[in-house]
């Protein structure tokens, strides 16, 4: 695409406002009525984050992955712990999360530090999902270079016929919950001319959180 179209391509916010008179004093509670009108309006995958991970040196990495929970400590997912992102928790718990719903004009970012949720309520949330992907979990040597397709649909063909007889698998040792819990979250809201909304809340040494607006 030519450079002059993509520096072309803008659009102005105007659907909504933020004020800090507004938002409630806590962020996980803030999210939670953001969340809930990203369900209203019917935003596609509201759940969707981006996750960035670093290696101990800095180097960064991000991918998409899913909310699966929330509680008062923070933000649960799920995934393979030899994976790539799982290796750089293991060795920098440092990471954040961005939520964009473009259909609202707002963003959520949220920086803390992750630790892994039990192993209880790892094997009870995996023992939920579908069959097919209870099976995928221990398919995929997550992030592992594989020769082609067939090595999975192989796998998958063999553990079939191994638990055609079961509605659920034992969760594999390398699969399971990583809790975000936050220490700082902002909320975006789109604006005309790019005066856009940012509240930050900052956690405090007294556990308080600290609500400020930030220039855009």
């Amino acid at each position: 695409m030519p450079r002059k179209k993509l520096a072309d391509l803008r659009k102005d916010y105007s659907k909504k406002q933020l004020d800090i008179t507004e938002v409630v004093v806590n962020p996980i509670e803030q999210f939670k009525v953001w969340f809930a009108e990203a369900q209203k309006s019917k935003v596609p995958e509201p759940n969707a984050m981006t996750l960035a991970t670093a290696t101990p040196d800095g180097i960064p990495s991000a991918r998409i992955v899913l909310l699966k929970d929330l509680n008062e400590n923070g933000f649960i997912f799920y995934t393979n712990y030899k994976s790539h992102k799982g290796k750089e928790l293991a060795k920098n718990p440092n990471a954040a999360l961005v939520f964009c719903w473009l259909g609202l004009e707002r963003q959520v970012r949220i920086e803390g530090t992750i630790k892994k949720v039990s192993r209880n309520n790892s094997k009870t949330y995996f023992q939920s999902r579908p069959k097919k992907s209870q099976m995928g979990a221990w398919v995929s040597s997550q992030s592992k270079v594989i020769k082609d397709r067939s090595v999975l649909e192989e796998n998958m063909a063999d553990l079939e016929k191994k638990y055609k007889n079961d509605d659920v698998l034992p969760c594999p040792p390398q699969w399971g919950g990583y809790q975000l819990e936050p220490k700082v979250v902002e909320f975006w809201q789109g604006r005309r001319s790019r005066l856009h909304d940012r509240i930050q809340y900052k956690l405090l040494k007294s556990g308080k959180w600290k609500i400020q607006r930030l220039a855009p």
